[in-house]
């Protein structure tokens, strides 16, 4: 249990939040959500004790022991793979070394022998004899193979540190588990694993993440962090999302329908509260609604970008058809005999290697050539490009918003730029800052509304939810399930690719790639029942 009291942060003369009083409760999963800025990961250091509040106290009972997972990736590299998960438990770990320095040494004394008592006796309290094996479960768990787990960590790539990282966190049966983003560099199977795994813990779990799929599944709560409040409601985030959004409407009707909407929210509790597949968090969720009162829902300050995307001319029966491409590049193939037809309103996701979903983009951007095969777009199909990395687009340049938007927009005037800009949550002065000082949610704002100025009607999309906070991915999303021509995309958000993709493209690390005509959750139930 963690009691949060009067806590307030004033950061750089900015005050992020300040009066939260909350309880966080064993058995409960509470996920953190707010705009980028607002201070989600801020207030998960305050509850872990990193970071001091201006005012107010966080209690953790000096019993319950408390898990985090750690963000440098290099504070291990000395260490093998499997200490590194045990040292989630510390003093299991120190406790574990004494023990074993001791016994190594050669001149084993009477009082070695009583110490190694009194360390045996705490190292079985502790069940320390598992501690190996619960340590290879969860890596195996986390897609770390068992040969990797004798090996230092200086010798993982980024990505497997993370799950290492992971595995850390969640060892040893922690009372209280906190999460930033464990959801990061994590592939489809591992993140399953990861929700089946929190599902069943029994502990308190607090969790920030921008995986409005994994925030649904797990949690049973949301603290929002709004209006510099921080305010705990129960319910997922789409019960959050939908609720506050009804809440925002009653709020503003005066009198004319109130009495309609306040039923319409009553119906929407009472149609929620049953609406979760997994078994434990639904019937927790439901107890936790019955409960609910109308001054318990959501109400928040969240402005959501305009995104729909536009084609100027309706695409023919011919849309793109791609013919054998091979392409490597330093040194690895990474598209070998890629061959595949588009027809028309297909929306495709790509899936597996992202180095090879890049170069194929590239491709058909003509950004690069291929080593040989060829591809052919229909006569009718215009379209646009959203990049991995758009540093060209920014690096450099001394535009200003206005100016960089200008050069893309049919109309010239301010009002109409201004409006256009405005929409996408740009307003005032901020439509003259450079460009090249953006943050990267922000660009990734003005290359999205380049893309919506193009009329295109064939979007190819490399990752656009990157840098992104909920309420914009939210919002591409929605653009993207009502647009009405071709979609070719990359994504790591489970909901957005769910809901946008009916054809699934697989790379696999050989470079070859097979074509499932389904959608993402048929995809996955297939490769489970192929594993």
């Amino acid at each position: 249990m963690i009691t949060v009291n009067n806590v307030s942060l004033t950061f750089g003369g900015q005050k992020l939040f300040s009066g939260a009083d909350l309880k966080f409760l064993p058995g409960n999963c509470y996920g953190i959500i707010g705009a980028n800025g607002a201070g989600k990961s801020t207030f998960l250091k305050i509850l872990s004790g990193e970071l001091e509040p201006t005012t107010g106290s966080v209690t953790v009972p000096p019993n319950e022991r408390m898990s985090t997972l750690k963000q440098d990736q290099f504070a291990y590299d000395a260490y093998p793979v499997l200490d590194t998960v045990i040292m989630g438990n510390q003093h299991l770990y120190d406790v574990m070394k004494e023990k074993d320095a001791l016994y190594m040494k050669p001149d084993f004394s009477d009082a070695d022998g009583e110490r190694a008592a009194e360390l045996e006796g705490e190292f079985a309290e502790m069940d320390g004899w598992n501690a190996e094996s619960d340590a290879a479960t969860l890596l195996t768990g986390l897609g770390i193979p068992t040969e990797m787990h004798q090996e230092q960590m200086s010798e993982l790539k980024g990505g497997d540190k993370f799950k290492v990282l992971l595995a850390q966190a969640l060892f040893g049966h922690p009372d209280i588990l906190l999460l930033d983003e464990p959801t990061n560099n994590l592939d489809n199977r591992s993140v399953d694993w990861l929700e089946d795994f929190l599902m069943d813990f029994p502990g308190t779990l607090v969790v920030v993440s921008h995986d409005r799929w994994f925030l649904n599944n797990i949690c049973t709560h949301i603290v929002d962090i709004d209006y510099n409040q921080v305010k705990l409601y129960v319910g997922n985030y789409d019960f959050w999302y939908e609720s506050s959004k009804m809440m925002q409407s009653l709020m503003n009707d005066q009198k004319k329908r109130r009495e309609d909407k306040i039923r319409e929210l009553q119906a929407f509790i009472q149609r929620f509260s049953s609406n979760k597949s997994k078994a434990k968090q639904a019937t927790s969720r439901r107890k936790l609604l019955d409960q609910l009162t109308l001054e318990q829902m959501p109400a928040s300050s969240r402005r959501y970008p305009w995104v729909a995307f536009t084609p100027d001319r309706e695409a023919g029966k011919d849309i793109l058809t791609v013919d054998r491409i091979n392409y490597t590049q330093d040194g690895h193939q990474l598209l070998k005999d890629v061959s595949f037809v588009v027809t028309k309103g297909q929306k495709i996701a790509i899936v597996g290697n992202e180095q090879a979903a890049t170069a194929l983009f590239r491709i058909l951007n003509e950004e690069v050539e291929p080593d040989s095969g060829s591809f052919k777009w229909g006569v009718t199909i215009s379209t646009s490009y959203f990049p991995h990395d758009n540093s060209k687009f920014f690096d450099g340049c001394d535009m200003t918003m206005m100016q960089w938007f200008a050069q893309y927009s049919p109309e010239q005037l301010e009002t109409y730029m201004r409006g256009f800009l405005g929409r996408m949550l740009f307003s005032g002065d901020d439509v003259y800052k450079p460009v090249n000082v953006l943050s990267g949610g922000e660009k990734v704002r003005v290359m999205l509304s380049r893309m919506m100025l193009s009329g295109a009607n064939f979007l190819m999309l490399d990752q656009p939810t990157n840098h992104l906070d909920l309420e914009s991915i939210t919002a591409v999303n929605n653009g993207l399930i009502n647009f009405p021509g071709n979609v070719l995309f990359t994504c790591h958000d489970h909901q957005f690719v769910s809901t946008v993709a009916d054809r699934i493209f697989e790379i696999h690390d050989d470079g070859t790639m097979s074509d499932y005509y389904c959608n993402y959750e048929d995809y996955l139930e297939r490769k489970k029942a192929e594993a």
